[in-house]
């Protein structure tokens, strides 16, 4: 692993926290072979330890922002990997800028929180598209959950979010699922990962 950031990478702290309980989800879920877009890669941290930890898949990283597009190009060149791909310039709401599929899989981490919700429906309609029948979107972060008290740490996370952008918060599971289910995307998993966060798995049909 990569000791120290490359010039012209970025670092997040949350990325460097979450990616090992991270890799226990994907690994046993991923297989030898599997072509996996990553949606707002971000500083590029987690596309360069998983495909790391686990040689045989194929990542693909995208993010919208060129600063982030040049830190995860930076990771990438310092870690020399062939299964780590170019990273694409893709916005979710811009349906043009998705590739062309199939993939395994998707992988999403704390985006739909921190993007107004056209951006979710945009993330289902494009995972709905791309994903081979039987694939799998990953999806990380925190989620209100109709039966389960809602984690103070998450509702004071979730005011700061409104309050930096009235379109921004944590999202409602059930809208989440039902946005999922109308691109014929179904929650199969639900699995409880640190800090009150969780990752949602859903399978296109």
């Amino acid at each position: 692993m990569i000791s120290d950031p490359p010039p012209g990478a970025r670092t997040a702290p949350a990325a460097a926290r979450n990616r090992g309980p991270i890799l226990q989800i994907l690994r046993p879920r991923l297989g030898p072979g599997d072509r996996v877009l990553e949606i707002a890669s971000g500083s590029g941290e987690h596309a360069v330890f998983l495909t790391e930890a686990l040689p045989r898949i194929d990542w693909t990283p995208s993010d919208p922002d060129p600063e982030a597009l040049h830190s995860i190009a930076a990771w990438r060149a310092a870690a020399g990997r062939g299964n780590l791909k170019q990273p694409l310039a893709l916005d979710v709401a811009d349906q043009g800028s998705w590739p062309e599929g199939p993939f395994d899989a998707l992988f999403c981490a704390n985006m739909i929180h921190i993007s107004p919700w056209t951006a979710t429906e945009a993330l289902m309609r494009g995972a709905g598209r791309v994903l081979r029948p039987g694939g799998r979107l990953f999806l990380y972060g925190p989620f209100r959950e109709a039966d389960r008290p809602f984690a103070p740490s998450n509702a004071a996370f979730d005011e700061g979010l409104r309050a930096r952008d009235p379109r921004w918060g944590v999202r409602d599971l059930d809208a989440v699922k039902a946005e999922a289910l109308g691109q014929g995307l179904i929650l199969t998993e639900r699995l409880e990962m640190p800090a009150n966060n969780l990752t949602v798995v859903f399978e296109k049909a």
